[in-house]
């Protein structure tokens, strides 16, 4: 696990925007938080990184927006689902195993459904202050591992 603070709304978006700019077709990210912790501000960032000039809102009600940039971007916020088999209805398969990148918010509801690689990410409120926040990164699989040793790299560069 690897963990990362933030202390405002914009240097968690640019945690999550230098994230997405190592991101490749195919990868997985899975956010975990409570109401409120930075899960869209993550995203956002994220979506800078891929290169979406979009603006990016959850998708609380509509379960899922899609962005075009260097790569496709699918959002995900899930929170509404009672469980992992609504996801058949949007066809979840063809978005977690495709050519895009895809961003899952509320992914404990779905986890029996997620690909077992992938990058487990939980947004914490940290003790030090409103707006800081505790980022850890769980990796599962040796592509993520890199990825993160990669963003490590450029984050905290000598460690």
């Amino acid at each position: 696990m690897y963990v990362f603070r933030t202390f405002s709304a914009e240097e968690t978006e640019s945690l999550g925007e230098k994230l997405g700019s190592f991101l490749d077709p195919g990868d997985v990210l899975c956010l975990y938080g409570d109401l409120g912790a930075g899960k869209t501000v993550f995203a956002r960032g994220v979506a800078r990184g891929l290169g979406i000039e979009n603006h990016v809102t959850s998708p609380t009600f509509t379960l899922i927006n899609e962005y075009q940039g260097r790569l496709p971007l699918y959002h995900m916020d899930v929170f509404r689902l009672c469980s992992p088999q609504e996801m058949e209805d949007l066809g979840y398969e063809e978005y977690l195993y495709g050519s895009g990148v895809t961003l899952v918010e509320w992914a404990d509801i779905v986890l029996q459904i997620l690909p077992h690689e992938r990058l487990d990410i939980t947004i914490a409120r940290s003790q030090e202050g409103d707006d800081s926040r505790e980022i850890t990164l769980a990796p599962l699989g040796d592509r993520y591992r890199r990825l993160v040793e990669e963003l490590m790299a450029v984050v905290h560069p000598g460690h």
